[in-house]
């Protein structure tokens, strides 16, 4: 019986010229990923990874530290400019930029993805009490 050797692959340091970044800002949490042109997630993280715990996730502060995290995994791709693509109703989203902005990334686009209805569903009827 042949005896199997253990070869590890080596990972080869990517180079993505541009990526897209999208922000889901909710009322408990911001949540950040990265992927490049094709769609291939580079980086992600959220105000939880960043250590943040309980109410304090849904903070600002606690938006920016996020990015800062999402941006340093970036900096191992070599990312000249980013697409940003926003979503949600908290004010993560406007820390999360800034944080961006700061960090020294060319900002190609900044686009509001956060579904709005178009008079959607019916609406409940109203309590009697």
């Amino acid at each position: 019986m042949a005896k199997k050797t253990n070869t590890k692959k080596r990972k080869t340091a990517r180079v993505v010229e541009s990526a897209r970044i999208y922000i889901k800002s909710s009322f408990n949490n911001t949540m950040i990923s990265a992927t490049s042109e094709s769609g291939e997630t580079l980086a992600w993280s959220s105000t939880g990874k960043a250590g943040f715990k309980g109410t304090k996730k849904s903070t600002p502060f606690a938006a920016t530290q996020a990015t800062r995290l999402l941006i340093e995994r970036l900096r191992d791709f070599q990312v000249k400019q980013v697409k940003i693509f926003v979503s949600g109703v908290s004010t993560g989203r406007d820390a999360a930029l800034r944080a961006i902005a700061t960090a020294g990334v060319k900002i190609v686009s900044i686009k509001d993805i956060t579904p709005v209805p178009h008079n959607g569903c019916r609406a409940k009827k109203p309590r009697r009490v």
